[in-house]
């Protein structure tokens, strides 16, 4: 049984936030080819699960710049990476308004206790330097978590 059009682009979708997570976990970079693929891939996911362009796909570039923005200010303080951002911003084109807050609300709470585990690391190895903790692993999981229930169920 062949898969559907919004299936292939919800598996690439979650291949590419796998690969970046592994990416930023080796690297602590995510390549941006991959959050410009998240990104280019939106309007096709747009038009297969039916999005209208007025005002479904013009309140979805709205929020999605919305949250590009906020997380760029977050990148100018030296808060999160740059690739950390790109990569939320191309989630947000994806994501309906109430996913995309459930993802950040996740996002926060996976990193945080990420960076604890990371910061409980350091001690222990006693290390003096500060780790760079590799946000896209939060972004990456969080994402997959709220694609798994909202966006795959619409399907069934």
């Amino acid at each position: 049984m062949p898969l559907s059009l919004p299936s292939l682009l919800l598996l690439a979708l979650m291949l590419l936030l796998l690969s970046a997570a592994i990416e930023d976990v080796r690297t602590r970079e995510i390549a941006n080819w991959k959050n410009g693929v998240i990104a280019l891939l939106a309007p096709a996911w747009w038009m297969a699960s039916g999005m209208t362009l007025w005002p479904g796909v013009a309140i979805q570039l709205g929020i999605a710049t919305l949250v590009f923005g906020l997380f760029v200010g977050a990148f100018a303080i030296g808060q999160m990476g740059g690739g950390d951002v790109k990569l939320i911003g191309a989630l947000a084109l994806w994501l309906p308004p109430e996913p995309l807050l459930w993802m950040l609300v996740l996002m926060s709470l996976l990193g945080g206790a990420l960076t604890l585990l990371m910061l409980i690391d350091k001690r222990l190895r006693k290390k003096q330097q500060l780790p760079e903790i590799p946000y896209g692993v939060a972004i990456a999981l969080a994402a997959l978590l709220v694609i798994r229930e909202p966006i795959l169920n619409q399907f069934r």
